[in-house]
């Protein structure tokens, strides 16, 4: 199996980690193609060949290369931009599999260009997998030939290694401040702009919370240009790898996203029992169901009144804790989810399942 991936430093990368060592693990033979720094950030638990994918039609000839090395039975790609490449690339006759994790977000000539680019790839792939329900239908409208729900399931993360109070302390959170926790790419998708506004009248609770987000993205700057002006109780962590920790201390989890599929941080939350707010886009509403609030996007109000309400009921937090872990107990496991991508693979190949 040869899976294909673009830069990433979040979600997509730990789900392509998550299957290769899946894979790995029944007797597969997987190579995982992408950018070097790609490689880097992840352990694919299977050899990495650096191919820069970003850059777009002009990397197939090298993937091209790549892969007639390998010689793989199946192609997975991830993403528009890898599904391209790598629909541009594969040898004669070589079944190819795309997962679409991202909506096309832009406007204008960008969005022209961004919707032409999911007909190409829907057309390239003999079968395309959603994250989630919306995608499926826009791979469906694109003119996808074979198109099928694929969840991606958050890789559960170890129990928390040191103390919440350890945590909270280094984090300067005081006894009985509220901590709440953002985690997730500093990008324009994430809302955190509206996180930041919603922070800044939190100001005058008492005691007033504090705000982590931890992650790593190109509007870093911007961001905390933002929380200085606005004066928000914000702390920028940077890139963490100790998820689990932070979730251990957190009172509330938020997510102000314009768009998701099936977070990683959500399911994240909910399995730790960290009540979460969530927008209601994309695949979030159907993963999460009755176990978050959900708000609008782009809507300070809305995100405003609903983490104050819950830091005023611990109750409803403690239900709404309850809940996610119920809700997280539903969800296809990382196991069942190689299961699924494997049968594809069979069904592609004719060659027989490893287990």
């Amino acid at each position: 199996m040869a899976l294909v991936l673009g830069a990433s430093t979040g979600g997509i990368g730990r789900h392509v980690a998550s299957l290769a060592t899946g894979l790995v693990a029944r007797g597969a033979d997987v190579t995982v193609f992408g950018p070097a720094a790609t490689g880097e950030r992840f352990d694919f638990g299977a050899p990495f060949v650096a191919v820069r994918i970003d850059a777009g039609p002009r990397a197939a000839p090298a993937l091209r290369r790549a892969l007639a090395r390998v010689r793989p039975d199946v192609i997975h790609a991830h993403g528009l931009r890898a599904g391209l490449v790598a629909g541009l690339a594969r040898p004669d006759r070589v079944p190819l599999v795309v997962t679409w994790h991202n909506s096309v977000l832009a406007s204008g000539v960008r969005g022209v260009v961004h919707r032409m680019l999911e007909r190409r790839v829907a057309r390239l792939a003999d079968v395309t997998l959603g994250a989630s329900t919306d995608l499926v239908a826009r791979a469906l409208a694109a003119g996808g030939r074979d198109v099928r729900p694929g969840a991606v399931a958050a890789p559960v993360l170890p129990p928390p290694s040191r103390p919440a109070a350890e945590v909270r302390d280094e984090l300067g959170v005081a006894e009985g401040q509220p901590l709440l926790l953002s985690v997730g790419r500093l990008h324009p998708q994430k809302g955190y702009d509206v996180l930041i506004d919603a922070a800044a009248r939190w100001r005058g609770r008492t005691p007033s919370p504090v705000v982590a987000v931890a992650g790593t993205g190109p509007v870093y700057l911007g961001l905390a240009a933002h929380a200085s002006a606005a004066r928000a109780p914000v702390l920028l962590l940077g890139y963490r790898d100790d998820v689990s920790d932070l979730l251990g201390a957190a009172d509330l989890a938020v997510v102000t996203s314009i768009w998701e599929a099936r977070q990683l941080f959500a399911q994240e939350a909910l399995r730790a029992g960290v009540p979460l707010v969530a927008t209601s886009v994309g695949g979030l509403p159907e993963l999460v169901g009755e176990a978050a609030v959900l708000v609008p996007p782009k809507d300070v109000d809305a995100v405003d009144a609903a983490v104050t309400s819950l830091l005023d009921d611990p109750a409803r937090r403690a239900a709404l804790a309850a809940r996610g872990r119920e809700q997280a107990a539903t969800w296809p496991t990382e196991e069942q989810t190689v299961d699924h991508v494997q049968a594809v693979y069979a069904e592609l190949t004719g060659q027989p399942a490893e287990r």
